[in-house]
This record gives structure tokens, C-alpha cells and sequence, in this order.
């Protein structure tokens, strides 16, 4: 492997460029956006608040050292303790010794990762949307791109080619032109709406930093409450995220937002809302549907081919697993090219061990999608079971600090979801509860 071309310079891609560089290989980036500053022009929720679970940060720190601790420096948040607080059902949760979150905008973070990247001595970017697959018998031999100015469309050889251009990639129609078969689109409706606002931070939450609240479970859209995250970021600013399903969508008005802070529980959201100075608009944005394409049941492939992040999988992106996804899925490219590989044959290796990460995160989005009123499958094998059992571990998080921090570790993406129903885990849900049992 002595050349890759990497589709696209998101997260994603970038990370994905970084491993394939530290392994000596040299990587042409093709991304058909310009950025200004830190982030990408065409990047549709560039406003919004983005988080950056544990296992992201600490890979992030594995492949960039001591790019925590930049961020830090240039106005990022890191919140541990008593800074973080997070509530189920209006209750809040026991703060989990270690567990480390970062505020930062997602223009600061991607701009970092950027600059990192772009110093590699064997990192080239190339300004072009990627049009097309060039291949040799079995294999993919280069791409075809087209020039954002002259519309001239070029072609690049490499030895293998990385699909980074996110949840529309194009990856599986060219498959198709070429008589392979596109992985199978598994999709999940949840029609959801967030938005995000920006506010001044002031001296009235001194000691918080990242907020996280989500609604009790509900029959009908009508009782369900609001999912809200607040973040302390760079330049002395609040991220505030409310999201709704259906017809509960965010409004885009400031005041209108302002009242939907008030009502959404926990105290922070009010003091910002009534204290503290709002310094950008209201930044709606709406996803419809949750997917993941599913590579590891197509029975051919093309040798030379992988693909990460949202072109493999997209979630609910209230559960934030997105950014570190796509970084864990750049670590199972390295942990690919540790091994020996024969670019003449399809990757399997590399997707069964992606697809571990992948459906983990999958099962646990769709998991609590599953249990909004207006979501109705498709539903897993014995999903009734599944949703009464995680029903009980998300009361026993609340009373008892050991049961919320392993479920931590689980949405933290450090620990696998199979945990859960570990025969110790469960006794320990069932010790929690008992208290509450008794008391009825």
C-alpha cells in the first residue's frame, strides 16, 4: 500500500489519513469544500453543538498527542466531576470518578485535527468532488474527481481507496455501475429536529460545564419532553441544544427557544435562558432517518476499498457517538495496516472488526429510538425484553452510582453494550431497585 486516496476531509477522513500516514503510506485527500478558519463550508450542522465522548477524546490523544490539552489552551472546556452534570426523567445521576468531557466547537476541533494532518509530510489535499471509481479486474485502482472551477474532471491511481464523504456517500452507485453489489441501507425513521444557540457565559453556573438531560419515557409525542445539552466552549461561550421529534421540533425564534430552555427541567437551562446575553441566531437543523450500510453481508467486494464515519454509519446524533465513531473506525484502519494484507482481495478483516464498534452503536441508538412513541421498527429479536431490562437500568443509574458508571462506560463508547447484561451487571440493577421496590 503506497498510495491511498481518502474521499473526503471530515473528521473521518482526516483521522483516517493520519493512521495511514503514521504507517508510512502516502495519502491524497480529495474534499470539494473550502473552510474558512477550521471547518469545512458544506458541512450542514457546522453550528450545531457536537460532543466529544470519552474513548473520542482519548483516541483523539493517541493519534494527536496532547491535542486535549491544545484545545484547552485555545479556549476549549475539559469537565470532569462536579463539572458535568447529567439527569434522566428530571433525576440526576451520580458524577463518575475519570469520566472526561470536552466543550469545544466543532470549527476548533476539526481545525486542529486539520493542521495536524495537513503537516504530514506524506498528506497531500487535493480541492475536487469525487465523481467516480477506477478499477483493475477485482480491485480498485484510483477515482475520478472533478474540479470545483474548471469542472475538468482528472483522475488519481492509488492502491486503495477510503470512502469518508459522510451518509450521502455515493460509494454504493458506483459499486453498482461497475456490477458489484451496494451494501445493504438499513434505516431507522426517528424525524428528528435540534437546534442550537449561542449565549455569553457568565459567573452564575461558575463550576459547570457540560449539562446533558433527557425526558422520562412517554405514551404519546405530546408528553414527551425535550432532549437538552449545554456545553462551556471557547470564547467565553454556551452551546445550548434542545431537540425534539415529530412535531415537537425546536423553535427557530430566540424567545420562543428562550421558553423551551425554561421548561426543559434541569436549572441551568434556565439560568442561561433568563440571565445570560443570546449572541447568535437560532441554527435548526433535521435528520430524518438514523442508517448504517452493512458491508460485512455483501459476499464479493473490491479489493483495495474501506470506508469510515457516516459513510458507514450515522446514529441519532443526540447520543453524540458520531465524531467518536468515525476516530474508533480510523483505529481499526490502523489496526489493519498492522497486519499483513493483500490489496488484491477484499478487506473482510477490516469490516468485521469495524462492524463490532459499528452495531454496537447501533444497537444502542436504536435501543432508546425504539421506545419514542412515534418510532415503530423495525424491532430486534426479543426487543420487549431488551426495552423492559434497559427501562430498569436507567431508574438503577440514578440510584446507584456503580450501575450509572459502567451504562456510562457503555455510552462513553469505552465499553462494549454486551456488559449490560452480564449476570454481575444485572445484580447490581436488581440491588439498586430493590430499595425502590420496598418502598411502594
Amino acid at each position: 500500500m503506497r498510495h491511498v486516496v481518502v474521499l473526503g476531509g471530515s473528521i473521518a477522513g482526516l483521522t483516517a489519513a493520519r493512521v495511514l500516514s503514521q504507517a508510512g503510506v502516502r495519502v491524497t485527500i480529495v474534499e470539494p469544500d473550502g473552510h474558512s478558519g477550521g471547518l469545512r463550508n458544506g458541512v450542514p450542522q457546522r453550528q450545531q453543538l457536537h460532543a466529544l465522548l470519552d474513548m473520542g477524546r482519548t483516541q483523539l490523544d493517541r493519534m494527536f498527542p496532547h491535542l486535549t490539552r491544545d484545545l484547552v489552551a485555545a479556549g476549549a472546556s475539559l469537565a470532569a466531576g462536579e463539572e458535568i452534570e447529567m439527569y434522566t426523567a428530571g433525576a440526576r445521576k451520580f458524577g463518575v470518578p475519570g469520566n472526561e468531557l470536552v466543550g469545544v466547537t466543532r470549527e476548533l476541533l476539526e481545525g486542529h485535527v486539520r493542521r495536524r494532518v495537513s503537516a504530514e509530510k506524506h498528506v497531500t489535499t487535493v480541492r475536487g468532488k469525487a465523481c467516480g471509481l477506477e478499477f483493475t479486474g477485482p480491485r480498485v485502482s484510483g477515482i475520478r474527481y472533478r474540479e470545483p472551477d474548471s469542472g475538468v474532471v482528472r483522475e488519481l491511481q492509488a492502491d486503495a481507496v477510503v470512502d469518508a464523504m459522510g451518509r450521502s456517500s455515493r460509494l454504493s452507485a458506483w459499486l453498482e455501475e461497475h456490477g458489484w453489489q451496494a451494501p445493504p441501507l438499513e434505516r431507522m425513521r426517528i424525524d428528528l429536529g435540534y437546534a442550537t444557540a449561542q449565549f455569553r457565559r457568565g459567573e452564575d453556573l461558575r463550576g459547570l460545564k457540560i449539562v446533558h438531560t433527557v425526558p422520562a419515557a412517554a405514551a404519546s409525542l405530546a408528553e414527551l419532553g425535550d432532549t437538552g445539552a449545554l456545553a462551556a466552549v471557547e470564547d467565553n461561550r454556551w452551546m445550548v441544544l434542545i431537540a425534539g421529534f415529530a412535531d415537537r421540533k425546536p423553535p427557530r425564534g430566540p424567545e420562543e427557544f428562550r421558553e423551551r430552555m425554561r421548561r426543559i427541567g434541569p436549572h441551568p437551562f434556565r439560568v442561561i435562558a433568563e440571565r445570560c446575553d443570546m449572541l447568535t441566531d437560532v441554527e435548526p437543523y433535521r435528520l430524518a432517518h438514523s442508517q448504517r450500510r452493512q458491508f460485512g453481508k455483501l459476499k464479493a467486494l473490491p479489493g483495495g476499498l474501506f470506508a469510515v464515519g457516516d459513510a458507514v454509519a450515522s446514529y441519532n446524533p443526540v447520543y453524540a457517538q458520531g465524531i467518536t465513531s468515525a476516530v474508533l473506525h480510523a483505529s481499526c484502519l490502523a489496526a489493519y495496516l498492522r497486519r499483513p494484507h493483500d490489496l488484491r482481495h477484499p478487506a473482510w478483516a477490516y469490516f468485521e472488526h469495524l462492524s463490532v464498534f459499528v452495531d454496537a452503536a447501533w444497537d444502542l441508538s436504536t435501543l432508546s429510538d425504539l421506545a419514542l412513541p412515534h418510532v415503530n421498527g423495525p424491532y430486534p429479536p426479543g426487543y420487549p425484553i431488551t426495552k423492559k431490562l434497559f427501562e430498569w437500568i436507567n431508574r438503577a443509574s440514578v440510584a446507584d452510582h456503580r450501575v450509572n458508571e459502567v451504562l456510562l462506560d457503555v455510552v462513553n463508547m469505552k465499553t462494549h453494550p454486551s456488559v449490560l447484561r452480564s449476570p454481575r451487571f444485572l445484580a447490581g440493577v436488581g440491588r439498586a431497585l430493590l430499595p425502590t421496590a420496598a418502598h411502594r
